[in-house]
């Protein structure tokens, strides 16, 4: 895939040209808990660029909502900020995505192929002086990791990541099979109301035999703005009740993706098969019952498995 004139850009503002003797590690770990709060959310996507011949531009998406971010680990190395939905006329709560940030960190995965994701080490000249972060889905499957260096310049702190892959959005592949992945640059930008998160995506068409057909770029803007006229209280009083639990889930994808192969899932596009049960059994906690340990075993036996070893050689 020939994605040489999209990145020369991006390389013109990414964090990788900074040095690792210019990083601050404490500045960068500030920068990072300062996403958390609450917000008003706005998501905004347009595909730019058109490069598959007779491809038809798609209509621009937008959309928002009310989101708390918060913090579920904090040391010097490992910040883990989770964050959760409000419906502000309901109160009804949604746990989102998770964003874990690794100082330094030795490998990550990576999305290879169908549902698999490979676990693969970081060089010294990637890592050092850099921040991996890694994206979860609502079920705390893995979606995507990104590293890259944070820059201060100015006084506006701004991470930018390499290029790696993710699979499709939800809002993509409940309506579209024309593509199954996604070539990413994420940047994110602390600012006086909040934070902003950039995307700089290229669709892709990949082929079980390496071929690679780009269809369209795509420009993704969301933008968290403080806020203080949602009452956040029951997304607070969910995680109060649940953070115990989901501990446990992150365990044990944890154990699964710590080390080499990675995982493949067994489940649909939409990972309903595994969101559904843990949401009940999240529910349930939330409820004042209990959830036994083998009960997640289940769901982890039946749709997670090993990355097969065809995956890991790609």
């Amino acid at each position: 895939m020939n994605l040489a004139p999209f990145i020369a850009v991006l390389m013109l503002v990414s964090a990788a040209c900074v040095h690792a003797s210019d990083t601050d590690p404490q500045r960068d770990h500030d920068a990072i808990l300062a996403m958390r709060g609450e917000y008003s959310v706005d998501f905004a996507f347009d595909e730019t660029v058109l490069l598959k011949p007779g491809y038809e531009r798609a209509p621009a998406m937008r959309s928002g909502g009310e989101e708390v971010v918060l913090v579920v680990e904090d040391t010097p190395r490992r910040i883990v900020l989770q964050h959760l939905l409000v419906d502000p006329k309901s109160g009804h709560v949604t746990k989102h995505w998770r964003q874990d940030w690794i100082y330094e960190a030795p490998q990550r995965f990576e999305f290879s192929a169908e549902q698999t994701w490979t676990v693969r080490p970081l060089s010294p000249e990637q890592t050092t002086g850099a921040w991996t972060q890694c994206v979860y889905e609502v079920s705390d499957a893995p979606r995507y990791c990104g590293t890259g260096r944070w820059r201060h310049d100015n006084a506006v702190p701004t991470w930018t990541s390499d290029l790696g892959w993710r699979p499709l959005p939800r809002r993509e592949y409940t309506r579209r099979s024309d593509y199954n992945a996604l070539a990413v640059v994420n940047r994110h930008t602390l600012t006086p109301q909040g934070w902003t998160h950039e995307q700089f995506n290229t669709k892709v068409l990949r082929g079980s035999d390496g071929s690679q057909q780009e269809l369209a770029r795509e420009f993704g803007f969301n933008d968290y703005r403080r806020t203080t006229e949602v009452d956040f209280s029951p997304a607070h009083a969910y995680w109060q009740a649940t953070s115990s639990y989901w501990a446990r889930v992150r365990a044990h994808w944890a154990r699964r993706l710590d080390q080499r192969p990675g995982v493949h899932l067994k489940t649909k596009l939409d990972g309903m098969a595994m969101i559904m049960p843990l949401f009940e059994q999240a529910a349930r906690l939330q409820e004042g019952g209990q959830v036994a340990e083998r009960e997640i075993d289940a769901v982890f036996a039946q749709w997670v498995e090993p990355a097969p070893a065809l995956a890991m050689d790609r």
